[in-house]
């Protein structure tokens, strides 16, 4: 199955990081989404949606890619975060996401989050929080789930 993450990773690389272990799992190619077309997107069955999380939200930068990919995509996809903090029950940002990414028509098979360094801007006066996250642990997390994901979809093929 051919695939594709494209992932926005900004301040520490964070999401890259586990971008990078999920791709190595799956065998796929991972992107910024300013590196890729909708065109170029639809080479692929099955598609990996990245972020780190600012102000309690997806980088726009995915979130207007994904928006702008035409409907009925009809093909697998999961989706994956990092972020300093838990996911607010009054933010459900990873939800929010995903209900994106299925208003286009894929399918979101999975999700996958875990902590990632963050010097937002009150934080950085302390040096931030979630100092060497992801670490080993995280990332060996991350390879789990890409494992899980892969074996779920060659099953369902």
């Amino acid at each position: 199955m051919k695939t594709i993450i494209v992932c926005r990773s900004v301040s520490h690389g964070n999401t890259r990081k586990v971008a990078d272990v999920i791709g190595e799992v799956l065998g796929a190619r991972v992107v910024d989404p300013a590196e890729i077309s909708a065109a170029e997107l639809a080479e692929y069955d099955f598609v990996g949606f990245g972020s780190g999380v600012r102000n309690m939200t997806f980088y726009r930068e995915l979130r207007q890619f994904v928006q702008s990919l035409p409907g009925n995509q009809r093909r697998k996809a999961f989706v994956f975060n990092t972020s300093g903090f838990p996911e607010p029950p009054f933010r459900p940002y990873r939800r929010m996401f995903t209900h994106l990414v299925e208003k286009k028509g894929f399918e979101v098979v999975d999700t996958f989050s875990c902590f990632g360094y963050d010097t937002w801007l009150p934080l950085m006066i302390v040096g931030g929080v979630r100092k060497g996250r992801p670490n080993t642990v995280d990332l060996e997390a991350a390879r789990t789930f890409a494992e899980k994901l892969r074996t779920r979809i060659s099953t369902a093929s």
